[in-house]
């Protein structure tokens, strides 16, 4: 088969030369015989595959640490209890690498700091807030604020370099609605509030709605369900998007200003389709299950999302890219809003999973491989039959489309499967100065440490079965070939290849057979599965 040529005209031409006294009709025999599968795309992060015991300290080992729990982690992470912090929710890092986590239920935001190998120090950064929530640090000309967002205002603090209480606080926005709007009536379902600072200094304010679903927070006044921007000194308020029921989690993708929202979308959705089932209108559980779609979005100037208007739609060949929207039967069964005219939600995330934070690894020291990605903290389900979210997800960033890619799981594990007991339910997750994620649970009151620890030698390792299981075998990355007929599979052994991890700067060929097959290059990254037409059968191994 002429593939060989067009997947590698060089080292076709190379072949031509060091072959050149073999008779023509050798070299066409010989490629027919040899096919050449197209190459893969680069190393991908791995997903969390290791069944890893959760590193608590003594002092902190009170339930649900009481007894031993797992977590799922990549291949070459651990994981730790670095605090216990009750009702922990948003956290964020100082300057000086101090942390800063929010406790709504006790008005307090709290200040963490290192304290070598002993438990870190724990005491108060602000006290008598009214359910403080996000914490945003933002430098303007030479001053460095924090920002600190309450229900009904937001604050902002003059900071320097390792103070541990707040100082300087200036009201930046006043009256915002929540329990207290006397409209409101002390009810307001999602009244804590989420900002975000962008490069020109503006002010994002992600005000959410009052309820499940409703026709009164569309004509409020601030609107609820959406995003108003400010100057940073609060001045200059204007509607910036609407239609998001409930946008927590708010960051600007990394040396730009595009801001993305995770947001918590509607529960017990009513089937929208007038079809043979005769379903419409009706709660069905198998339906509410998995629609609508939770939200991750990045959000334009003037941008509408539907809310509560128009759904999300995962079941068409987009999957749950740049979906289609559904009317709401409860609101717009008979289309006077057009949800056409609404602005697409560029990736869906499993309904009901409740994502919270949101934090882009890039200009983070995060391991390499994943920091050119983003996590969203999934809370997890209350309004499905299985429970679904209670992990941390990765999407790998297309640096081309500016697109998040394919989820996949970072950590989980907070849900046990086979009891569907849950102990965990992650929040928010910032990376410190140290390159480890720190990532918070309002739950169980824990921040936790997911840590990375790259393998000790730089080698190409081979593995007896998908996800890195099984008898592994390294081989160095000097150029070399590497054939099991000559016993240089030893370990694995001939024809039991199925996962492979390549480092950075190294390429290898593996081959179905010794004198040829199926062959496929790997450029560095973990590869899980090699795929199923190629699964158990490399016998060859060529370190390039």
């Amino acid at each position: 088969m002429l593939v060989l040529f067009a997947l590698y005209p060089t080292q076709w031409f190379r072949h031509i030369v060091s072959t050149r006294l073999v008779s023509l009709l050798a070299l066409l025999t010989s490629i027919m015989y040899f096919e050449v599968l197209p190459t893969p795309a680069l190393g991908q992060p791995s997903a969390a595959s290791v069944e890893t015991k959760l590193k608590v300290p003594s002092t902190m080992d009170n339930a649900p640490f009481n007894i031993s729990r797992y977590l799922k982690v990549p291949l070459n992470f651990s994981i730790s209890v670095y605090a216990r912090i009750p009702k922990a929710r948003f956290l964020a890092v100082a300057p000086n690498g101090d942390l800063l986590v929010s406790q709504p239920t006790t008005g307090k935001v709290l200040i963490v700091r290192s304290n070598g190998n002993k438990d870190p120090i724990i005491s108060d950064f602000v006290t008598g807030l009214r359910k403080p929530h996000d914490i945003v640090f933002h430098t303007i000309g030479s001053t460095t604020y924090v920002y600190i967002s309450e229900t009904h205002q937001i604050n902002r603090f003059i900071y320097e370099s390792g103070d541990i209480t707040a100082k300087n606080r200036q009201i930046v926005i006043a009256g915002l609605p929540d329990s207290s709007t006397s409209e409101l009536k002390g009810a307001y379902g999602h009244e804590l509030k989420n900002i975000a600072l962008d490069d020109n200094h503006k002010l994002y304010v992600s005000i959410a709605s009052t309820c499940n679903a409703c026709l009164e927070d569309t004509v409020s006044n601030p609107k609820r369900g959406a995003i108003y921007q400010y100057n940073a000194d609060g001045s200059n308020q204007r509607l910036f998007a609407q239609g998001l029921r409930n946008a927590e989690g708010l960051a600007f993708l990394p040396d730009t200003n595009d801001l993305w929202v995770a947001v918590n979308n509607r529960d017990n959705i009513a089937y929208p389709f007038n079809d043979s089932t005769g379903n419409y209108g009706k709660i069905i559980p198998s339906y509410v299950d998995n629609h609508p779609p939770e939200e991750f979005t990045q959000v334009r100037d003037g941008g509408n999302y539907g809310w509560p208007f128009c759904n999300p739609n995962p079941d068409t060949p987009n999957g749950l890219n740049n979906m289609p929207f559904d009317r709401d039967y409860q609101f717009n069964a008979d289309g006077d809003v057009n949800c056409n005219a609404m602005d697409r939600i560029d990736k869906g995330i499993q309904a009901h999973s409740a994502p919270l934070g949101l934090t882009f690894l890039q200009n983070t020291n995060f391991p390499s491989l994943y920091s050119n990605g983003v996590v969203v903290g999934l809370h997890g389900s209350w309004n499905r039959q299985k429970k679904t979210g209670y992990k941390v997800a990765y999407f790998p960033w297309e640096s081309t489309t500016k697109l998040p890619g394919d989820q996949i799981d970072l950590v989980s594990g907070w849900v046990v499967a086979a009891t569907q007991e849950v102990w965990g339910r992650p929040v928010d997750m910032v990376v410190d100065q140290q390159g480890n994620m720190l990532i918070s649970d309002d739950y169980s009151g824990t921040i936790y440490k997911l840590s990375y620890t790259p393998p000790l030698a730089q080698e190409v390792q081979v593995y007896q079965h998908t996800n890195f299981a099984g008898v592994s075998q390294s081989f160095p990355t000097t150029p070399g070939v590497y054939k099991a007929n000559q016993g240089d599979l030893s370990v694995v052994g001939n024809d039991t290849i199925s996962s492979l991890r390549v480092p950075p700067d190294t390429v290898i060929r593996v081959c179905e057979h010794e004198t040829g097959g199926q062959c496929r290059e790997y450029s560095s990254g973990d590869y899980e599965s090699i795929g199923n037409d190629f699964n158990d059968t490399v016998s060859f191994i060529e370190v390039k």
